[in-house]
């Protein structure tokens, strides 16, 4: 067949105007266009909730197509939230620092500049030297460097250890869970170098630059639009051709897969350190939109969450994700933020706030029950393929191929 690879797939196509479309609207309706419907913080809201549809969409490949229900994916989405923001940190103390000795009667040396960076970071944990992790921190490419290969090794060496022994099933989900909690523990301590349980702050006022907050949100709302365009295109072509048969054959009967000579092993480890980088991608654009991060956002629970926003989305299906991710992140910031009036039944006031997550839980158990194709399987209804009228003809060019009539059943 002619043509591009989008145009070939018009869902691709479809996806990718209709965030177009919500991209130049929220544009539109913002605070720095002046017409101000949109708030500053509704922007960032939105902007943020791209950087969840996008690890979604990493989340949707590893277990939707390729059958590995990881519960740790939100631990490669924080890394990459940690590995941006020391940058961020660094920069934005250097500046405060640069200007606070500038008046100095004295210039100050560059070890006194970098003491006196030091003492400002780490000086919240009783400390003022530089951890080794921090070598690199003076740098942004070598951060944005880090962004993909901090996660993506860490993806690589667990899952080759994983897959190499053929650890499968609910016993591969616990090891996932295993190394989020341990590594959400390590970060925890004050020792680990990145502030312990007050992790990275102010990751929303980049260095150097001078425009209002109304600006900033914007461009991460640009930046996160399209990362999760690139991602939705990218991980179209993966799951698509001989490459997608082959994953998909891996989640529905993977020692067929292998007795059929394919390498089992090599095929899981790329998807799963593929969709690690891309979860640390959408990190790096979540947390200066977010402003802080600490290690309560790499526990387990979050990873949890991740698979239940697919679930309901539907997996299996790109689009799936997006829409979970989508509609349990706006439908939760307007529960937990107080936007929806408490219900008095007299003897007792339901408070939202504190039953979202049972609403959530719930929403989960009657999907997995009653839809288990999550609300993209609503699509099936309008896409639904319809068998052509044949008459009874053969389907293959073979005398007795499969009939009409046997594949209507």
């Amino acid at each position: 067949m002619k043509g591009s690879f989008i145009a070939r797939n018009p869902s691709i196509l479809v996806f990718l105007l209709c965030l177009a479309a919500f991209t130049l609207v929220i544009t539109l309706m913002s605070h720095a266009m002046g017409t101000g419907l949109v708030s500053t913080s509704f922007v960032k809201t939105l902007g943020k909730t791209l950087c969840l549809c996008l690890v979604a969409i990493a989340m949707d490949l590893v277990w939707g197509y390729c059958g590995i229900l990881s519960l740790g994916h939100f631990a490669f989405f924080g890394l990459g939230g940690y590995m941006i923001g020391m940058w961020l940190m660094y920069a934005r103390t250097e500046l405060i620092v640069a200007e606070s000795l500038s008046n100095a009667a004295i210039p100050p040396t560059d070890q006194e500049v970098v003491d006196a960076i030091g003492t400002q970071i780490f000086g919240v944990v009783g400390s003022s030297d530089f951890p080794a992790i921090w070598a690199f921190a003076h740098s942004l490419p070598l951060q944005l460097a880090l962004v993909v290969l901090v996660p993506g090794l860490l993806a690589l060496v667990f899952g080759w250890l994983a897959f190499r022994s053929r650890v499968t099933g609910v016993y591969l989900s616990i090891l996932t869970q295993a190394m989020t909690l341990a590594l959400s523990l390590y970060l925890f301590q004050n020792e680990s170098g990145l502030r312990g349980n007050n992790g990275l702050s102010g990751l929303q006022n980049l260095p150097g630059v001078s425009a209002s907050q109304d600006w900033v949100s914007l461009w991460f709302l640009w930046g996160s639009a399209l990362a999760l365009g690139l991602g939705y295109v990218v991980c179209a072509m993966v799951v698509s051709g001989k490459f997608g048969s082959v994953i998909r054959g891996i989640r529905d009967d993977e020692a067929r897969v292998r007795f059929l000579g394919y390498s089992v092993e090599g095929y899981k480890l790329f998807i799963f350190t593929f969709t690690a980088i891309i979860a640390a991608i959408a990190g790096a654009l979540y947390y200066p939109q977010a402003g802080i991060i600490n290690p309560g956002e790499v526990a387990p629970i979050a990873s949890i969450y991740l698979a239940v926003w697919v679930a309901i989305g539907g997996r299996g299906r790109l689009y799936g994700a997006v829409i979970g991710a989508a509609l349990v992140s706006l439908v939760s910031t307007w529960f937990t933020g107080g936007m929806v009036p408490s219900v008095p039944l007299g003897f007792y006031a339901i408070d939202w706030v504190d039953w979202w997550l049972v609403l959530l839980g719930l929403s989960f158990v009657l999907v997995t029950l009653f839809a288990p194709k999550g609300i993209g399987g609503l699509f099936d209804l309008v896409t639904a393929r319809v068998v052509p009228d044949r008459h009874g003809a053969d389907y293959g060019p073979d005398k007795g191929s499969l009939r009409e009539e046997e594949g209507r059943k």
